[in-house]
């Protein structure tokens, strides 16, 4: 059993007790396109409590019961031969919402009819429901009309959608590039005025959502956007911030040239301008810190921007580079996505060819196991100190560079050298 045939058993199980249940939301939306949905939603006029039932408290989560959402948990004969689990299915009462005082959630709700229902919902496309026993779908808001017209438009009043819950102008932005939509005229004007308002959702809610458009092949068209709706300044940390619209605009079109789809080589590429312009190791590291503090990232993401930031523009020049220093760059998990800034940022070079050549190099041949490490001077009877280091690196290079090629060659070498310091 997969997602689709379990969210169907819920649903047959709930038509069998005397209920309406139907798809909703994303899943329909996607469906329709002709998309493989992530995960599937089912509405309901069943209460909380009649769900609970239905299914019992050991299938059943409340966590979101607050708002009458139950999850579903698969049951043991569904789960039989599979070698991973299959994700609960959110089963949600019909309802409508009281104020949002918080710009995010509804601070009350009262369970009513699928009509009703679609009504408080965010954009039109999103507002459908589809009944998979009967194959037919129910459309309150015209959200079929606005799916094939290509239009991300929200349901009612534009302004009281937004005002209820922030987070829907970074969505919207989101539905409009994923899908290749524009935002209806009203939407987007909601939008504008709304956009420094952005600053109430939480940090990483946006950071899950500049992820989302970021680390997609659609990522320009989604910087365009949040560019256009004016939600670019505020989604960004105010410091060491400079100037957001002329930096904007060139990263856009930086953006455009990227080649791969990753999110921190997308930053980089975006925000070059204040990232450090290449070898600024101490402003790509404080303005990534930012971003990081901005949009909960990891430290993971954090260390690959700065790390992007600092390196792209030696990768762009590492013909005339050493070989060895160009090496220990190849090696990092990022280096590709540096390759691509830097082409994105400068253009192609000998020095991006270079390095895209010899990073498909065999591993043992790009990045050959040292000829000598710390432990072999000890034995060597060699004591540690500050020189340990500035050996260890000149002999790596020499080997690097083919002047060595052996443990015994590599010894001699840094016995030379700490005689020549001496």
């Amino acid at each position: 059993m997969n997602a689709r045939e379990f969210s169907i058993d819920v649903i047959k199980q709930l038509h069998a007790a005397g209920f309406m249940a139907l798809w909703a939301g994303g899943c329909v939306r996607d469906s329709l396109l002709g998309r493989e949905p992530k995960d599937y939603d089912v509405a309901t006029n069943a209460t909380p409590e009649q769900v609970r039932e239905l299914f019992g408290h050991q299938r059943t989560l409340a966590i979101g019961v607050s708002f009458g959402v139950i999850s579903v948990l698969p049951s043991a004969a569904s789960m039989k031969g599979r070698t991973r689990g299959l994700e609960p299915i959110e089963v949600a009462t019909f309802r409508r919402d009281g104020g949002y005082s918080d710009g995010r959630r509804p601070d009350s709700v009262e369970f009513t009819d699928a009509k009703e229902d679609a009504q408080r919902r965010d954009f039109t496309i999103n507002g459908m429901f589809f009944d998979p026993l009967s194959d037919s779908v129910l459309d309150y808001v015209g959200g079929q009309e606005d799916l094939h017209a290509g239009i991300v438009r929200a349901i009612g009043d534009p302004e009281q959608r937004i005002e209820e819950d922030k987070l829907r102008m970074l969505r919207g932005v989101r539905f409009a590039a994923t899908f290749g939509f524009s935002i209806e005229a009203r939407t987007i004007e909601a939008i504008q005025r709304q956009a420094q308002q952005i600053s109430v959702v939480s940090g990483e809610r946006i950071g899950n959502e500049l992820q989302r458009m970021l680390a997609s092949v659609n990522k320009t068209t989604a910087a365009e956007l949040l560019l256009v709706t004016g939600l670019l300044p505020h989604v960004l940390p105010r410091s060491p911030l400079a100037d957001v619209p002329t930096v904007s605009s060139r990263g856009i079109a930086q953006l455009s040239q990227l080649e791969c789809s990753q999110f921190e080589s997308a930053v980089v590429a975006l925000l070059e301008p204040v990232l450090g312009n290449g070898e600024n190791k101490e402003r790509a590291t404080r303005f990534s810190s930012a971003l990081q503090q901005a949009w909960r990232l990891t430290n993971d993401q954090r260390a690959t921007i700065a790390w992007i930031a600092t390196h792209w523009k030696t990768l762009h020049s590492a013909d005339s580079r050493p070989w060895p220093m160009i090496q220990r760059l190849l090696i990092h998990p990022a280096a590709r996505q540096a390759i691509a800034v830097a082409v994105a940022v400068a253009g192609d070079s000998d020095g991006t060819a270079l390095c895209r050549q010899r990073i498909e190099w065999p591993e043992n041949r790009l990045n050959p196991p040292p000829l000598l490490d710390g432990k072999d001077l000890i034995d060597r009877g060699i004591r540690p100190g500050p020189e340990f280091k500035r050996v260890l690196d000149s002999v790596r290079d020499a080997q690097l560079n083919g002047d060595i090629d052996c443990p015994d060659a590599a010894v001699q070498f840094a016995l030379q050298l700490l005689e020549q310091k001496e």
